[in-house]
């Protein structure tokens, strides 16, 4: 599968969609934030790992390609199903990405400065789940 941009998903995405993934998304970041207040930023920190977007992401994109298929007179039932599941195995590979930028500034964040830290771990998590993404591609 190519990676490619396409502008035009944007027009077929209904506001309300993006509101639901800006409210969900808002909700775990307000969640984590009072976790953190009442037990401490470690045990919040857990919490920021949480995929905020993904869930209502996904739910989404199976939404989008069940209706896809069914304007062509298909059941796409299973074709919303694997194009989640594709989606999934990206947020994966992302993740992988996540906990190797969250690993660089856990380790060198106390003693250098933060821009750098942050750029080098952003570069890492780039470099990682682009890396995953191509060895998945090929096999």
């Amino acid at each position: 599968m190519r990676v490619k941009l396409d502008p035009s998903a944007l027009r077929r995405t209904k506001w309300y969609e993006y509101f639901v993934r800006f409210v969900f998304g808002g909700l775990i970041t307000a969640m984590t934030g009072i976790i953190a207040k009442k037990f401490g930023t470690g045990i919040g920190g857990l919490f920021l790992a949480f995929p905020a977007i993904f869930p209502a992401a996904a739910t989404l994109i199976e939404k989008h390609e069940n209706q896809k298929k069914q304007r062509e007179g298909l059941d796409g039932s299973r074709r919303g199903r694997e194009a989640a599941a594709i989606y999934a195995a990206g947020t994966a590979m992302g993740t992988t990405g996540l906990l190797v930028f969250a690993t660089i500034v856990w380790r060198f964040l106390p003693d250098h400065l933060t821009w750098i830290v942050l750029l080098s771990g952003t570069l890492a998590w780039f470099v990682v789940s682009a890396t995953m993404w191509q060895i998945r591609s090929r096999c």
